[in-house]
């Protein structure tokens, strides 16, 4: 029995349709992925037995095939777990093919059945909207991310039988509204940011390329003028974001976790 999932995958920043083909035979239980897969998708042919398993679904005592079209595109990451257990699931007639193709469908596994967050949710929501398909089945952790496409209706779905009910029919999800310029502002006022730093053009620089990198900066603990400058700066940095700066002086620590951007004119009035 053969079943086909509609899923997507990423190179950099750019999206690309792909399928996913799940065919069950008789034979030995075994399951093979084919389409040019990387380690992590060859990977998660354990990951998708056991999730089908641990969560009572019908896995079958079969020989069971995925092709990742087209195969001539490499397939990496571990994104395409979800839409395989849901073909496995189809051809095993666990799940109705009716609408199944309509869905962008993504996201990690957990041996538990636990859908777990992926990369390029924004690229993927991006592509999803052109195809023109009904909707986008995403990790909860990720759906917020691709509400920010407008006209695409994004369901956030949160372990394995909470998709199969969604698709059968049995179950509802409300997809997220989307995102407004008012949602991703309404943070962003800090009571110190960089404006309130005069000068120190190179602190400034420093913690912006940590920041925007997600890397980390060390200060030393002889570091002149620490308790004046570095600190104000960090805290300008620090106060909502997604990066940590760890900071050392004489043996205190501070985490530092955003940046807010300026324009080019208070740049050069500071």
């Amino acid at each position: 029995m053969l079943a086909k999932v509609a899923s997507i995958g990423v190179v950099g920043i750019e999206a690309y349709r792909i399928e996913v083909e799940c065919n069950v035979v008789r034979g030995m239980r075994a399951m093979a992925i084919v389409g040019l897969p990387d380690a992590a998708v060859k990977e998660s042919s354990d990951r998708v037995m056991a999730a089908i398993k641990n969560t009572n679904l019908d896995l079958p005592v079969k020989r069971i095939t995925v092709n990742l079209a087209p195969a001539n595109i490499k397939k990496e990451g571990s994104a395409f777990d979800l839409p395989i257990a849901l073909g496995i699931c189809a051809a095993n007639h666990v799940l109705r093919k009716d609408d199944l193709e309509n869905y962008m469908i993504l996201g990690e596994l957990s041996l538990d059945g636990r859908v777990k967050p992926i990369k390029g949710a924004l690229s993927i929501a991006v592509e999803a909207k052109a195809k023109g398909l009904a909707g986008l089945l995403l990790p909860v952790e990720n759906a917020a991310e691709a509400a920010v496409v407008k006209g695409l209706n994004v369901y956030p779905v949160s372990n394995l039988p909470q998709a199969v009910s969604f698709l059968n029919g049995e179950s509802m999800i409300d997809p997220l509204p989307t995102k407004t310029g008012e949602d991703f502002f309404r943070d962003a006022l800090y009571e110190i940011d960089f404006t309130d730093v005069k000068g120190q053009l190179h602190v400034k620089r420093a913690l912006e390329i940590a920041a925007a990198g997600g890397k980390a900066t060390a200060h030393p603990a002889d570091m002149e003028d620490a308790g004046s400058v570095k600190s104000l700066a960090e805290y300008a940095l620090g106060r909502h974001g997604r990066v940590d700066v760890l900071v050392n002086n004489a043996g205190h620590s501070s985490k530092v976790r955003s940046v807010r951007w300026i324009s080019q004119e208070e740049w050069d009035s500071v």
